[in-house]
C-alpha cells in the first residue's frame, strides 16, 4: 500500500494549500478520514467539522459523528437541514442527490465565509467517478472541493490508511442517506424514511453489519453481504414479524446481496439520459 501513503502525503499538501477549511462531516468512513487528514495538515484551529441533521440522516449516525469528532478533538457543529422541504426533492428524480448536496453547500458556504474559512471540502472519493453521482455537479457549481477525489484515493485505500492512523471508522460499513433506499420516481416521505430507518436499525441490532432495506411500496427488499445471507435466513421469522409491524406487507431478500447504489442499476434502462 505504498501508493496509498504517497496519495496521503499528496492529500496533506493539498489541504495545507487550502488554508482553513469547513469539512462536511457525516461520520462515515470517507468524511472521517478527510477530517482526520485536515486536522493533521492544518491543526484543529483551522478546521471546522459541520454535520447536517435531517430526516434522511439516522439518529444513530449523528451520535456516532459527535463521538468521533470529540475523539479527534475537532471543532464540531451540528446544523438542521430538511431535504424534504427542497422543491423537487421529495418527487425523487434521478438527480435527487444534486438537490441534497446543493442544499448542504448552501448552508456550509455562508458558515465558512462568516467565520473566515477559505474553503468547504467534502468526502467524495475516486470510486464515485465510476457511478452516477449528481452531487458532484453541485460541488463543482458551488466551488466545493473533494480533496480525496483530487488525489484519487479509493475506498480500499482509505480504509487501509484509516486503520493505520487509528481511526475507529476504518471498518465501518458504507452508509448513504435514507432516501437512497427509495426507487427513483417514488415520492419520498418522512413515513417511508422512518420505516427504512427502523427496519435497518433492527437488523443492525441483530448483528448484521452491511445492511440496506430498499423500500418498494409494501415490499421491503433486504440486502446483506453474501457471507451474512445464511444468518439472515436463520432469523427470517423474527425479521418478517418485525418488518411487518413496522408497516411492510411483504419482506424479501435480494439474492445478489448488498451492493452500493443498487437502485442505480435501473438508470441506464429506465432513465437512459441519467448517466
Amino acid at each position: 500500500m505504498q501508493e496509498a501513503w504517497q496519495k496521503y502525503e499528496q492529500l496533506l499538501v493539498e489541504l495545507r494549500q487550502l488554508g482553513r477549511v469547513v469539512v462536511a462531516f457525516s461520520g462515515g468512513v470517507d468524511s472521517s478520514f478527510l477530517l482526520k487528514a485536515a486536522i493533521t495538515a492544518l491543526g484543529t484551529e483551522n478546521v471546522l467539522a459541520v454535520t447536517a441533521d435531517s430526516e434522511t440522516y439516522p439518529e444513530r449516525e449523528l451520535v456516532a459523528a459527535e463521538k468521533l469528532a470529540r475523539e479527534l478533538g475537532a471543532h464540531h457543529e451540528v446544523i438542521a437541514t430538511s431535504e424534504l422541504s427542497i422543491p423537487g426533492y421529495a418527487e425523487n428524480p434521478t438527480n435527487r442527490c444534486y438537490f441534497c448536496k446543493n442544499e448542504l453547500f448552501s448552508h456550509l458556504l455562508p458558515i465558512a465565509q462568516a467565520r473566515g474559512y477559505l474553503q468547504v471540502v467534502f468526502g467524495a472519493i475516486a470510486d464515485d467517478l465510476g457511478d452516477f453521482r449528481p452531487g458532484l455537479k453541485a460541488a463543482t457549481e458551488r466551488g466545493v472541493r473533494a480533496p480525496l477525489q483530487d488525489v484519487m484515493l479509493y475506498k480500499r485505500e482509505i480504509r487501509y490508511l484509516s486503520h493505520q492512523l487509528g481511526l475507529s471508522t476504518w471498518e465501518k460499513p458504507s452508509m448513504a442517506c435514507l432516501s437512497s433506499r427509495i426507487p427513483y420516481g417514488e415520492r419520498i416521505t418522512k413515513e417511508k424514511l422512518s420505516m427504512v430507518d427502523q427496519a435497518e436499525f433492527f437488523l443492525i441490532q441483530l448483528g448484521f453489519r452491511q445492511v440496506r432495506v430498499r423500500h418498494h411500496g409494501e415490499i421491503a427488499r433486504i440486502e446483506v453481504s453474501a457471507k451474512e445471507m445464511a444468518q439472515l435466513v436463520e432469523v427470517a421469522e423474527m425479521v418478517v414479524e418485525k418488518l411487518k409491524a413496522i408497516g411492510y406487507r411483504y419482506v424479501t431478500v435480494d439474492l445478489q446481496g448488498y451492493r452500493s447504489g443498487s437502485l442505480n442499476e435501473t438508470l441506464a434502462v429506465t432513465f437512459p439520459l441519467a448517466r
